[in-house]
């Protein structure tokens, strides 16, 4: 699974800048003030989390006896629903997107417990 974690979280941070830059520039004239806002913080918690399945990825190839998954598969729905859920609702104004993103962040939360769980477990 290293590879697969590197390889998303390649693919997440190619699109956390693509996303940004979008955000930036094509949709700067479109979205109020609160939508930015909501838009950003999408970015970043996506950018973020990005970082935290590199990490897995990275920790998975030296501490060989166990595995880091379950974090990486917290950090992916985390990012699906807290930063897919944001992005949404920035872009439609659909205010009951907001009820998914809290479901994310604690995916989001459960990926850092189960990652710090581990890394305390391991022999390194």
């Amino acid at each position: 699974m290293t590879k697969v974690w590197l390889a998303l979280a390649t693919s997440f941070g190619f699109l956390s800048v693509a996303l940004g830059a979008f955000g930036a520039h094509s949709l700067k004239n479109l979205l109020d003030e609160y939508g930015k806002s909501i838009y950003e913080k999408a970015v970043i918690y996506q950018m973020f989390h990005t970082l935290a399945l590199y990490a897995v990825g990275l920790l998975q190839m030296f501490i060989k006896n166990t595995s880091l998954s379950i974090a990486g598969w917290c950090f992916l729905i985390g990012i699906f629903l807290f930063s897919g859920s944001l992005y949404l609702l920035a872009l439609t104004g659909m205010k009951w997107f907001g009820a998914i993103t809290p479901i994310g962040g604690i995916s989001f939360l459960l990926g850092w417990a189960f990652l710090g769980f581990k890394i305390i477990q391991a022999k390194l």
